[in-house]
Parts: C-alpha cells; structure tokens; sequence
C-alpha cells in the first residue's frame, strides 16, 4: 500500500468528521482520532477482514479502540466503510438515544466488539478474543478446513500502557502464545496533564520484549504505507503476539493543538477548525464526504465476498465434520446443550439426596465435575488460588502452549487444557473473561478469594454494562477463614457487589443451593454472576415444604433467589410464626440453630434461606410477601455490612461493621456475636418491642 493522495483524503476524513463531531457535541477527545488516522487507514483499508452488512459474522476479524476516549474514530471508520451507523447519528455523537455515545459500547452501536474507556481493559478484552479464537481453532479445525480462523487488532495508547492492567494482559498474551493478536500502540506522548516524559519514562519497547511480544518500530504513525507494511509483517508471526509502535501526533493536521494537551479532551474551536481545514487540505463543509471518499472506504462489497468465501469453506466443513459444525454454531450462538436442563436438575438432586457436609467452595467443585462434563464451552480458571477456589474438575485439564510451536498441547484424546492458570492477576483474569465472552464460543468462569474481588471490580463493572455471562467464583466469603485476619476476611464485599446493576450475586448456603446457584449462573446470557463461598464447611440444611407457603419452600424455590427453609415445626413447634430469621451463606446454619434456641423459648420462627437478594429482587410482589409475610418482625443475619438488610424491613441485622481480627474462626464467630445464643437474644428483643 502506497501512501497517495487518496490514503491521505482517506485519514482526512476522519480528522475531519472527529472535529466536526466533537465540536457539535461541545464535548469528547478529537486528538486521538486525528492522531490515529493513517493507522486506521493501513488496518481498515488494507488488512481487516469484515462485513458492514453483517457485523456478527463468525469469523470476521475484531478490532478493539482500547483507548476509548478516541470513540470518533471507531464512528468515522463505521460509517465511512458502510455500516448501518448514518451521518445523522454522527452529528448526534454524545448526545441522549444517539448510537455514538461517548465512549464505544457493544450491543448498541452495529461494529463495536466491546464496551471500552477505562483503559486497559480493551487491550485485555482483545487478549480474551485472541484466547479464544486460538482455542476454538484448535478444537474445530480439521485437516483442509481451517473455519476459524481470524485475528484481532487493539489500537491502544500511553493510558491504556501506563494502566497496570496492560502489564497482567500482555504478560498472558506472551505466555499464551497468542500469535494473532496484533497491537498498535499510539505513541503520541500525551496525556491530560501533558508531556508524559516526567511520569511514563520506561521503554514500552523493552518492556513488550521481555514480555515475550513480537515488537516492532518505532515507525511513522502517520505513513499509512508503513504501518500496512508492519501489519503484514506482524501476520507472519507464529509463536507470539505483536506490538506495532506508532508514533504520532496528537491532534495530527491542527496548527495551534497539535502535540497538546488542549488536543486531547476538548473541542478544537471553530477557529482551529478552519484552520486546521486549511492546513490539511480539506474544503468541504462540516459532516461532508465527497462521493470518492466514500468509495475508497466502501468495504460492503469486500465485506460480503470474504464472508461467502467463509461460508463456502464452512458448508465444504459441514458436509465432511456435520457434529463439529452444528457444535461450533451452538457454541457461538451461545445456546447451552440441549442436556443442560436435565443435567442441572440431576446436580441438584443428586446434592439434595446426598446431603454433604461441604464448604460451598466444595459445593461449587461437586457441581463444576457435572457440568463441566457436560458443557464443553465451560473454560475455567484461578488467579493463582486452584488448591483453594476448586475451580478445577477432571474434565479440565490445565490449559498449556508448547514452547516452541506455540500450539495447544492436547491429551491423548485430542483435548486441549479448560482451565487456567491466570497468576496472581485478578483483573487480568476479570478483563480477559471478558473478551472470550464477547468473542463467543465458552463461557468463562475464574476463581479467587471474595476480597480481592476489589482488584477484579471494574471489569465485573463492565461485564454487568456489556451483558456478558461471566461467572466470577469468589470463595472466603467472611471472617470465616480465620487466622488470615482483616486483611483477607471480606466485610463490605457481598453488600457492594449487591450494587452493582445486573450483576446476580448468590451466597449459598449448602450444595444444593450452590449446584441452584451455578445452574441459574449459566442460564444468565445476558449478565455476569458472582458466586460467594465459603471455606469452612456447611451442613446440608433440609428442605421441606411449607404448609403456609408451598410455592415458597423445596428445592424448585431455591432459584427465586429467597424461600422458606424452616418452618417453626421443624424445631418442633407447631405454631404459626412469630418471627422471620433471614440468612445467608454459612449463617443460615446458625439461624436454624437460632430456630430451635427459641422453639425452647416457645417462640415460632420461620427461617428463610435468601442466597441471592438480587434474584429474590426480581421476584413478584405477591411471592415476597409469600417469603416475608408483612405483619411478622425480621432478623436479618450475615458475617458482612449490615446497609443492605434494612430494605427489607428487618427490625435487627446480626452482622458486621468493623474489619475482622485474626483467630481461628470458632473464636471469631464468638467474638462477633455469630452464635445461635445471640441470634435467639436478638431475635426476642425485636419481639419485645
């Protein structure tokens, strides 16, 4: 690709549109997409394989604006190369109900394969894609039919680099060999506050070398012949992934705000906009594309001959491999087998009938080894935590690259590894979840312990914002696990996670309950789910069915989210209720002590077990009240923050506002009021008032 006088009009009309855009917004970053233009030109105009007319094509390449800020140049590109994102929706850019929202989001403009702006995790959502892409490869593909088979661009830039999270991403990138991921890294050397110099000295070129990555450049960010060159280059390689250093200007084409901070976050100006006409060469009036622009961008005719060119290898794939093909289309279409139904509820039962004393993390593993062998999509994994999270099961072997080869190593039975050893990189493994469930095909689930759930925060954020089913594992969910003391025992974890908008948190209580939880976690197609459990071991807690709710009891209740486990006859009082003891987790074991404390005192009480209040949430008026009659007083009890409980009308919450201690978690429990003896007290004080 030469770089002519169309290439330039090419990155031209992206300059243009982002400043135009930006400056009837009154808002948004038009530096970094005049700045990555010519990149934008040598990827889309040369390299990447898509189709305008159907962004979901299965095998199209992704491409990920990681540095998210710069949304106008994903736009640009959108539109210009034929998507269904008109010129209306671009004079529209910021604004409410638009399609060109500030920051890119997936699922709500046709192109976008992920929801980026806070950096790093689009360069570690691309690493996701590329895992993916590399293990659906080497599962499907069959010798002369090669039908997954694409690669995955990231621009990226000094932000995305000097967020830590890029260090955990790249780092799994290198070991994992993922040869078709391609970076291209815009190194303009600016950032809000100016000149980096003073706070990103390091040499990000070193520094992706020692991580293992193909690095080249530095090269002319703005020679759209050389940057192609680079991306044809970076393809060839086998064993590795490649970072591309451009360098560029920042606000490239405007006289007075190039190499600026004023370039970065702010609309140029009208002034600076005709000026910056003037200097690129670019007459039309604002929101203009000449015809021939708009054809040397056109990708609709080459989009569609690339996919039926896909679709004529995968139908030669059907006829010679029919099960694999109809297998990779579920997968992608992200359908769970048609055995899933009576898989889960033989789990459930088979955890109810068995009725073990588990820790729930033990009861997380007993449901993993049935579904797991059911459902091939199911890739797992641990931040360095295996031994204790139990997210491994014997139908997932540690997933592993030969040294050399970069290839998957397969079993004797041509499987490769389904779990992952992430390293201690919580938000790496949170990020990179991400980017497998956008790209389709498993369904990904990571395991650590519950506090340092606060390092994997904003990408379970995200995943709840993008709808992904992501299943996050968290176990040593409270002061429980003991002798670690504050600094491991979670406080204020469940209640926060609860906050967070469409992300379903469950804290079981016992096997069945978690083989319920897992179950309803894998139905979730469209949001993430947080599993909190236990270390220290749980009796299986019986369930009955209530004379006064019977739709609110049993096993099938458990997936509302909240239900009555224990009515006042099971402590052996045949009374109607006075009271209602709500629990969660390890402590429903203690309000069912609690229960037959107060039998003794001639006082009935309904326990109710309510794993998930964000699912109970969900539930109809007329089945809450079902659970907590109105009239009857409330105890709510939970080893965490006590803010969340007072919605449901509780009187009392025996709970925890302080940081933990270190001790043996008997003598915690003693020293934090976790006793039947205080649940009881509590519970007849409420009464008394």
């Amino acid at each position: 690709m030469a770089t002519t006088p169309n290439t330039q009009q090419m990155a031209n009309a992206i300059r243009a549109l982002a400043m135009d855009a930006v400056q009837a917004a009154n808002s948004g970053h038009p530096g970094a997409p005049m700045g990555m233009a010519d990149m934008a030109v040598a990827l889309w105009g040369q390299h990447l394989r898509h189709n305008p007319a159907n962004p979901n094509w299965i095998n199209r390449d992704r491409f990920v604006l990681s540095n998210g800020h710069g949304s106008m140049l994903i736009y640009a590109l959108l539109h210009l190369t034929g998507y269904k994102l008109p010129m209306s929706e671009l004079k529209a850019f910021r604004q409410l109900h638009s399609k060109t929202a500030g920051h890119p989001e997936v699922g709500h403009t046709p192109g976008v394969e992920t929801t980026t702006g806070p950096l790093g995790q689009g360069i570690t959502n691309a690493v996701g894609m590329a895992l993916a892409e590399k293990l659906l490869a080497a599962e499907f593909n069959r010798e002369g039919h090669t039908v997954v088979d694409h690669h995955t661009y990231a621009f990226l830039g000094d932000g995305c680099m000097m967020e830590g999270l890029s260090h955990e991403a790249a780092a799994l990138a290198a070991s994992w060999k993922l040869n078709k991921l391609i970076a291209l890294y815009d190194d303009n050397g600016i950032s809000i506050d100016g000149q980096v110099g003073p706070w990103f000295s390091e040499q990000v070129s070193l520094r992706f070398v020692a991580y293992g990555w193909n690095v080249l450049g530095p090269i002319d960010g703005h020679d759209a012949a050389a940057v192609s060159t680079a991306i044809a280059d970076a393809k060839k390689a086998t064993d590795r992934p490649t970072l591309i250093i451009c360098k560029t200007h920042i606000g490239k084409g405007s006289p007075n705000r190039a190499n600026t901070a004023k370039a970065h976050g702010e609309p140029l100006g009208a002034e600076e906009i005709k000026l910056t006409r003037e200097s690129i060469g670019w007459s039309h009036a604002p929101f203009v594309i000449p015809k021939e622009v708009y054809a040397d961008w056109d990708a609709k005719e080459a989009g569609k001959a690339a996919e039926q060119a896909w679709k004529d290898q995968f139908a030669a794939y059907q006829a010679a491999h029919p099960a694999l093909a109809k297998e990779l289309l579920r997968r992608m279409k992200g359908d769970l087998p048609k055995n899933f139904v009576q898989t889960a509820v033989d789990t459930v039962i088979a955890a109810h009938q068995k009725a073990e004393t588990v820790a729930s993390r033990k009861a997380s593993q007993l449901a993993l080894e049935s579904f797991t062998a059911a459902l091939p999509e199911l890739l797992g994994g641990s931040a360095d935590l295996t031994g204790s999270n139990l997210t491994n099961t014997k139908s997932t072997p540690n997933l592993r690259f030969d040294a050399m080869t970069g290839a998957v190593v397969k079993n004797e039975a041509g499987q490769g590894g389904r779990h992952i050893n992430y390293g201690v990189r919580e938000f790496g493994m949170a990020a990179v979840m991400n980017g497998v469930a956008l790209h389709g095909g498993f369904i990904p689930y990571g395991g650590t312990f519950l506090t340092f759930s606060d390092y994997s925060r904003n990408a379970i954020r995200m995943a709840a914002l993008m709808k992904q089913r992501v299943i996050h594992v968290f176990t040593h969910d409270s002061i429980g696990l003991g002798e670690d003391g504050p600094t491991h025992q979670s406080i204020e974890h469940a209640a926060s996670l609860r906050l967070i908008p469409n992300l379903d948190v469950w804290r079981p209580a016992d096997t069945a309950e978690t083989a319920v939880a897992w179950t309803v976690a894998l139905q979730n197609t469209n949001k993430p789910t947080a599993l909190l459990l236990s270390r220290q071991n749980l009796a299986y807690a019986p369930k009955g069915d209530s004379a006064d709710a019977p739709d609110a009891s049993g096993l099938d209740a458990i997936n509302k989210g909240g239900y009555v486990l224990a009515e006042p006859a099971a402590a052996g009082l045949k009374k109607k209720a006075q009271a209602v003891i709500i629990a969660t987790g390890s402590e429903v074991q203690l309000a069912l002590a609690a229960q037959k404390l107060l039998a003794e005192r001639k006082i009935a009480v309904r326990v109710v077990s309510m794993p998930s209040t964000t699912t109970f949430d969900r539930q109809s008026a007329e089945y809450k009240s079902t659970v907590l009659p109105g009239k009857l007083p409330r105890v709510a009890v939970e080893m965490g923050s006590t803010d969340g409980w007072w919605k449901y009308g509780v009187s009392a919450v025996v709970g925890i506002d302080t940081y933990g201690e270190s001790a043996p978690a008997p003598v915690l429990f003693k020293h934090f009021g976790f006793t039947p003896e205080n649940v009881a007290d509590t519970v007849e004080a409420v009464m008394r008032k």
